[in-house]
């Protein structure tokens, strides 16, 4: 028995962190042993996470297996986002030029910004009282 091919790749997005598994296969996305719409609350963000898929016309040709942690549910949409492309580049790296243009292979750098003392959050001050 020949083993099936895996390609595994991280991706990042705030506070969250994806491990994706792509396999050849049917199209079934399950993450965190669920399946991606029970997961996910909101259509819009299976949209997002599956835009990777449908610029390379790859979405029903692999199954896709997530173990995400942390976060809320954007961040880890996101990070699902940059782990699919990322396995996509590994899988095929004539994929990368399409995904390069769409944006979708630059890992969104921007993280909450650290509180300040004598601030009550990163930059709010307190109120300022003239008397």
């Amino acid at each position: 028995m020949a083993k099936e091919e895996k390609f595994t790749a991280i991706g990042r997005r705030k506070r969250s962190v994806a491990k994706v598994t792509i396999t050849k296969g049917t199209g079934k996305i399950t993450v965190n042993d669920k399946d991606v719409k029970d997961y996910m609350p909101y259509e819009t963000l299976v949209m997002d996470l599956v835009q990777p898929l449908e610029l390379v016309d790859a979405k029903d040709k692999y199954d896709i297996n997530v173990v995400v942690k942390g976060g809320g549910f954007s961040g880890q949409t996101g990070a699902i986002r940059l782990g699919i492309t990322r396995a996509l580049m590994l899988v095929n790296q004539e994929n990368r030029p399409s995904l390069k243009a769409a944006g979708m292979v630059t890992r969104d750098a921007r993280i909450k910004e650290r509180k300040k003392y004598g601030l009550k959050k990163a930059r709010r001050a307190p109120q300022f009282s003239k008397r």
